[in-house]
């Protein structure tokens, strides 16, 4: 056996080593997971004698699919780029690309990202008639992608949808898909939706696929939803040479459809799976690594396991409570200048919060301060409207049947083509069942066109103009064809402001973007560069080796470490969230716990946890008590800079033990275990027990208590429609009926 195995801790090579049937990895935070699939890899092929294109390797991540295609190249050298290694969509996007004509598409999809589907959500509710102020594209998109990942079809839905609400969202999925399918695209969703279907209606095809991968393994298996969930077994299910990675204690994306029953119930799915344990963390002090432990041992429903580490024990948890979120602000930056006087870098920092809303203090003290700084998470460059409107010039010249694409340039740069115009095109199209641009090239035969007539076949002849000539052009090439003919940087150019500079940067970027693609790309083509931006995440975009600050929230910091770590807001009603104590749900608290448990072991070094005794929320100052995370950290562990406010807010001496049997009899009785706060005299309710209510969702119910929750008051309303809920007064707008 070779060498590289020999250097694998003792539970690692038993993951190694185990090849054939079902295997559970339960992977604790740094515990070199993935080391183990790397190595597992190389085992297989110089071991076991398993061709490489036998082994299919999924992550959830662009970053981490590319990690570890860096490792196993290394690892193994010749042989192993015929390994697939990619993201779930990616697998899936390979697979509809050769076979999703079998179910209807063209081969040549387009792939729509989050705000092509709202557009085309706005455009479907305004043909049925539907109040977007009662019904919001943010809420019906929602509800479209929870049916996708039961595997629910539009008629399916529909039978079930016993409410009013649902019966309309049924309405906008039906009409929705319709739409998608005639603009030959798909969302996110449907990438592993439509793999589910091919692989249903075409066993051959299924067929084909588990003889490819006779060895499969999944990276992060706490986060895959149902239909990911269905897509593995499906492919598992012959040979069962199936190995999943992953930690119940960083399932964290519930709300995005992730089922932590996947990996906590795979025993049952596998009777005779083996379980490895990696418990032992290389990446945190014995310090951050007790905290982490004292935090997520409150959790009831998870795989037992402790952390440990051969690392030093390392600084004590600082923690500060701040008189408010500018001081708590203030304290970060302070902490960080100190920090960089003392020889550190400032990319060696990492800021992370609950909530997108609590960057902008910190942004503000850190331009005071000239600390530089990062968002991850905020607006992407694939978002940024330049970009957007470039690459819709790309994917009308790939697909012209793409309508969201092609309403998106008709008039950018502005060729006086105008929305009377459009709407008449659009109605057109509609009457005549064809796509937007097909009616577009019949413009003259469009009643009451005389006068834009000449502009539409402008266009469309450009487009076709392009089409043609790219066929003797590289990508690069015909990017800059299309800004130069459009006009679209001169027009930039003209504006000559600060900001137009800037984007004729990001477009500058974007062709360097392209230039990156055609050398790095085996067979470079524009559908494969669309495909590889599409499937592009925020995550994706960071940069390690950039010297600035990182801000991000927890849920974007999975997969990420630093030296020195901030938690801001730690105070229950903001970590955990206000929602997740106020529904009385165990899971809810779990899942915020695990949360947590996430932030404290992206630390390597330092941890900082942070809170503030008041906090502006919504215009409205808010006074909650310390988070009971913290309370739930062994107090000698913690390095605390101001007892004096500490004591103020909510005393946190001698509360462990307290808690500890707390939890272990009622864990989430939120009458006991938070302080409750007068509301403020600012905000008051018309309403009393008894009333009835108007909700714009929900529509009458009766109320049948008021309580009192820091700036608002949270009101249990007993709705006909929808039985039983639980608001906030001021943030549902709840009227009086």
């Amino acid at each position: 056996m070779d060498k590289k195995y020999e250097s694998l801790n003792p539970m690692q090579k038993k993951a190694v080593l185990h090849t054939d049937g079902p295997l559970l990895i339960l992977a604790g935070a740094g515990s070199g997971k993935t080391r183990v699939l790397t190595h597992r890899i190389a085992y297989l092929i110089e071991e076991k004698n398993v061709s490489p294109w036998n082994i299919l390797a999924i992550t959830f991540t662009n970053k981490a699919a590319k990690e570890m295609r860096e490792r196993v190249d290394n690892l193994i050298g010749y042989g192993s780029e015929n390994i697939w290694v990619s993201t779930f969509h990616s697998t899936c996007v390979r697979i509809l690309r050769r076979y999703i004509d079998r179910i209807g598409y063209d081969r040549y999809f387009t792939i729509y990202d989050t705000d092509d589907q709202k557009k085309l959500i706005r455009e479907c509710m305004k043909q049925l008639n539907i109040d977007p102020k009662q019904f919001k594209e943010n809420s019906v998109l929602s509800g479209i992608s929870s049916a996708k990942d039961k595997l629910l079809s539009p008629k399916q839905f529909e039978k079930q949808a016993y409410e009013y609400y649902d019966k309309v969202i049924a309405k906008v999925y039906t009409m929705y898909q319709e739409r998608l399918k005639k603009n030959n695209a798909l969302d996110f969703d449907d990438l592993l939706v439509k793999t589910v279907e091919l692989f249903k209606l075409c066993p051959d095809v299924l067929s084909d696929y588990q003889e490819k991968f006779k060895y499969i393994m999944v990276d992060e298996y706490q986060d895959t939803n149902h239909v990911q969930y269905t897509i593995v077994g499906l492919l598992a299910c012959k040979y069962r040479n199936l190995c999943v990675v992953g930690d119940d204690d960083q399932s964290i994306y519930r709300f995005r459809g992730a089922d932590i029953r996947n990996i906590l119930d795979f025993e049952k799915d596998f009777s005779d799976a083996m379980v490895v344990k990696l418990e032992q963390n290389y990446r945190s002090t014995k310090n951050i690594l007790e905290a982490a432990n004292g935090v997520i041992s409150n959790n009831y429903g998870r795989k037992d396991k402790t952390l440990f580490t051969d690392n030093e024990e390392g600084e004590l948890i600082q923690f500060h409570c701040a008189l408010n979120e500018q001081a708590e602000a203030e304290y970060i930056a302070r902490e960080i200048i100190e920090g960089i006087e003392d020889g550190k870098d400032f990319g060696e920092h990492a800021i992370l919060y609950r909530t997108n809303a609590q960057s902008r203090v910190l942004e503000e003290r850190f331009i005071i301060n000239n600390i530089p700084y990062k968002i991850v998470g905020g607006t992407s460059f694939y978002q940024r409207k330049e970009i957007k409107d470039i690459l819709a010039y790309l994917k009308t010249v790939n697909n012209s049947t793409d309508d969201i694409a092609v309403k998106r340039i008709i008039n950018v740069p502005k060729r006086g083509i105008g929305q009377t115009t459009i709407n008449k095109v659009e109605n057109y199209a509609y009457n005549n069942d064809m796509d937007f641009f097909e009616a577009l090239s019949e413009v003259s035969q469009i009643p009451n066109m005389t006068r834009s007539a000449k502009k539409v076949e402008a266009f469309t002849n450009f487009i076709k103009t392009i089409r043609v000539e790219m066929q003797t052009m590289n990508l690069v090439d015909l990017a800059n064809e299309i800004i130069d003919r459009t006009g679209y940087v001169k027009e930039l150019e003209v504006e000559g402001t600060e900001e137009a500079l800037g984007r004729i940067d990001n477009i500058g970027e974007l062709i360097s973007k392209l230039t990156e693609y055609e050398r790095s790309a085996e067979e470079p083509t524009l559908n494969g560069f669309l495909e590889e931006v599409a499937l592009i995440a925020d995550i994706d975009n960071y940069n390690e080796d950039s010297n600035v600050v990182v801000l991000m929230t927890m849920h974007s910091a999975k997969g990420l470490e630093f030296p020195y770590v901030f938690i801001s807001g730690m105070e229950d009603g903001l970590f955990p969230s206000y929602m997740s104590i106020s529904s009385g749900q165990q899971e809810d608290i779990e899942e915020e716990r695990r949360l947590c448990y996430v932030g404290i072991t992206r630390a390597r070094q330092k941890l900082y946890l942070l809170g503030s005794k008041s906090r502006m929320v919504r215009g409205l100052t808010q006074y909650n008590p310390l988070s009971r995370f913290i309370r739930e950290i062994n107090q000698e562990l913690l390095d605390i800079s101001n007892k004096e406010v500490i004591e103020d807010v909510a005393p946190i001496s001698n509360y462990k033990k307290q808690s500890n049997v707390f939890f272990k009899t009622k864990p989430y009785d939120v009458k006991k275990n938070t302080r409750k706060m007068p509301a403020p005299t600012n905000f008051t309710v018309d309403y009393e027990k008894g009333d009835l209510i108007k909700h714009s969702k929900f529509g009458i119910g009766e109320v049948l208590d008021i309580q009192p929750a820091g700036a608002d008051y949270e009101v249990t309303v007993n709705f006909p429609s929808t039985g039983v809920k639980k608001l906030m007064a001021m943030l549902a707008k709840l009227k009086k009926a």
